[in-house]
């Protein structure tokens, strides 16, 4: 390889990586700026009470007939808790909230329950601690309970929601925690403890700012209580220190809650993205193979189809479509070869590389060759040019442990139609290519004769020399056929007036054939009374319309109106000219191949006509097609040119054909 070679290879490898981050950029999740707090890090926006789901009701990505129900191969792409997460119908946030409400209602019924088991131990509380302590537990189960008040234990976006929120969840926390704090210092209850549930989720729910904020006020009011209670204590200087430590240890919890609640809402946002990503790639996977031509099937080793493609089904069927997966191979007696062909490439772990034929037989008479390609997930090291002996030794006579195969499936007689169709296209450059090399000779040729035929010559000689110069012509039909419908560039669009072309083309047709156009001519020419604008190139209309009165001339009866020439709007869009004959009816083996290049009936045809008809007819958009009439039909048959038509001046008359 030359080191140009290698620089073209770079350049292409680099633009190719481009599209592929081009492609990834454009699948990325696009979510919008947030705050500081874990609310706006999942990104929840709108007037939404939860976090969006990810999952859709569009079903399963390869949903039916082309992947097995309950199949969902884009899910299995992430790790197990990834998929549980990005698969949960609920968030993680709008779960860690209700798990909030329902705390804060057991921690009301727990004080409730502690307050009356010290009565009964005989130790009496303060009516204020009770009074709070009950009240906070109605609020607790009140708002956890009726779902009157069921937005409050949601997460909230609108700000004006957030802050009621807080003041009914987060607010009453600290007031009544702070209460029992104040109102019980120096008892044997620690109140303060409970202060750290609001200030932990404050650091989830609210802003950062705000919950630094939450966490300075829990920390003041610490300090105010330990510098209460200094006097009647020993050692009030501890007591201060003790409250600064958990001051700052709130602080650290905070900042910790945030950080921790932020993380974890952007791996879940990463989850869902991850199987949305996923999710795309398999519909445009879907797209694709349910587009192929070809039948895509995936095998297990039960020989379990998981997967078929439309095109799969329909070459498994002799008639319609296979049925939809899971389906067994073994199921149909037709399908015997194909389940013994993947059985083999299972247990083996290779396949030719050009694939086997594999014949179904349907019923007695009905048969179908199938080209089968087989794939594997996995290579095995049988097919790795750098496998040593070794690992050939170790391998040999083992299962490669594919679950899995993807069995390729094409029709041979589409395949053979598809190898003439390359070497038509081949051999229609190569005779062009000749077709410009033999004008030259030809023209000295054709010169030459000319000269001797000016000469006195024997009646021999001059036989001869016409011989030559009828057999140069003929050589010159052909190489201008070919030439014809050699690519060239493309001419655009012209308009045409079909009226005044046809009918020139056909009387200057006429004259070099020797036929009167008279009522009782053996062509009868119809055409419209106003002038009828097509898209068509006028020389190329003539080459078409010379072409099909040639070949209805030949094989018409020769008696009067043997051949018909009409010309008729369709509609306002198209217009169609026919040319038809009395002729004997054309073959049924015949017909198909009528339009194939080189294909005649006549030893001395070129077989290129109808074929340059049609090349010439597809580059304006137009159609040629055969078209047989009925027996009792004088004219049998007919070859029918659909045009499209022009924009026109004037009105014209719309004649049906």
């Amino acid at each position: 390889m030359t080191s140009g070679d290698s620089r073209a290879d770079r350049r292409q490898s680099d633009r190719r990586a481009a599209d592929r981050r081009a492609v990834d950029r454009r699948l990325e999740p696009r979510t919008p700026p947030f705050e500081e707090s874990w609310l706006g890090a999942a990104g929840v926006v709108g007037d939404s009470t939860a976090a969006p789901d990810s999952r859709r009701d569009d079903g399963p990505a390869f949903g039916p007939p082309w992947v097995a129900a309950g199949d969902e191969p884009e899910s299995r792409l992430l790790s197990r808790e990834a998929r549980r997460v990005a698969t949960s119908p609920v968030s993680a946030l709008v779960r860690i909230v209700r798990t909030y409400a329902a705390a804060r209602a057991a921690i009301g019924v727990a004080l409730v329950v502690a307050q009356g088991a010290t009565n009964l131990l005989g130790v009496r509380s303060l009516p204020e601690v009770v009074l709070v302590c009950v009240l906070y537990a109605l609020q607790a189960v009140v708002l956890w309970l009726l779902p009157s008040y069921r937005e409050l234990t949601q997460p909230q976006v609108l700000v004006k929601r957030r802050r009621r929120q807080w003041i009914a969840t987060i607010g009453v926390d600290l007031l009544a925690f702070g209460l029992l704090h104040i109102l019980d210092a120096g008892t044997s209850f620690n109140y303060a403890a409970l202060l750290v549930l609001p200030v932990v989720m404050s650091g989830v729910l609210v802003p950062r700012l705000v919950a630094l904020a939450t966490s300075a006020g829990v920390a003041l009011l610490l300090l105010a209580v330990a510098l209460r209670a200094m006097p009647s204590t020993g050692d009030g200087v501890a007591v201060l220190a003790q409250s600064g430590l958990a001051g700052i240890g709130l602080f650290v919890i905070v900042l910790m809650a945030a950080e921790l609640a932020g993380r974890l809402a952007r791996e879940e946002m990463a989850a869902r993205g991850s199987l949305e990503i996923a999710r795309q790639q398999a519909r445009l996977n879907r797209l694709v193979i349910e587009e192929m031509a070809d039948g895509v099937l995936v095998v297990d080793r039960r020989l379990r189809v998981r997967a078929a493609n439309p095109a799969a089904r329909t070459l498994l069927a002799a008639s319609g479509l296979a049925p939809a997966p899971p389906f067994q191979l073994r199921d149909e007696p037709a399908w015997q070869p194909l389940c013994a062909a993947v059985e083999r490439a299972l247990s083996e772990g290779r396949w030719p590389d050009a694939g086997e034929d594999v014949q179904l037989v349907f019923g007695e008479t009905a048969r179908r060759t199938l080209r089968t390609r087989v794939r594997f997930t996995h290579r095995s090291v049988l097919d790795d040019g750098d496998a040593d002996d070794d690992d050939v030794k170790g391998m040999a006579g083992k299962s490669t442990g594919e679950d899995f195969c993807v069995v390729l499936l094409e029709d041979v007689r589409t395949a053979q139609a598809r190898l003439r169709q390359e070497k038509l296209a081949a051999m229609g450059r190569v005779s062009a290519g000749i077709a410009h090399e033999i004008r030259n000779p030809l023209a000295a040729i054709s010169q030459a004769n000319a000269l001797l035929v000016e000469d006195t010559l024997t009646p021999t000689q001059q036989t001869l020399a016409h011989m030559v110069a009828e057999n140069v012509r003929r050589l010159q039909r052909i190489v201008d056929d070919v030439l014809e419908v050699a690519p060239g560039p493309s001419s655009g669009m012209p308009m045409v007036d079909a009226r005044a072309e046809v009918g020139a083309a056909a009387s200057e047709w006429a004259r070099t054939a020797g036929i009167d156009m008279g009522e009782t001519a053996t062509v009868l020419v119809d055409l419209p009374k106003l002038p009828l604008r097509v898209m068509f190139d006028p020389e190329h209309l003539r080459r078409v319309l010379v072409n099909l009165l040639d070949n209805a001339l030949r094989h018409c009866s020769g008696k009067p109106g043997a051949v018909s020439l009409r010309l008729a709007a369709r509609d306002d869009m198209t217009a169609v000219l026919s040319v038809a004959s009395d002729g004997p009816p054309i073959a049924t083996d015949v017909e198909p191949h009528l339009f194939e290049p080189f294909f005649s009936t006549r030893s001395r045809g070129s077989g290129l006509g109808l074929y340059i008809c049609r090349e010439l007819c597809e580059r304006y958009g137009a159609s040629i097609e055969f078209r047989a009439r009925s027996p009792t039909d004088r004219h049998r048959n007919g070859f029918v040119v659909v045009m499209q038509r022009g924009p026109l001046t004037e009105p014209t008359n719309t004649i049906t054909p």
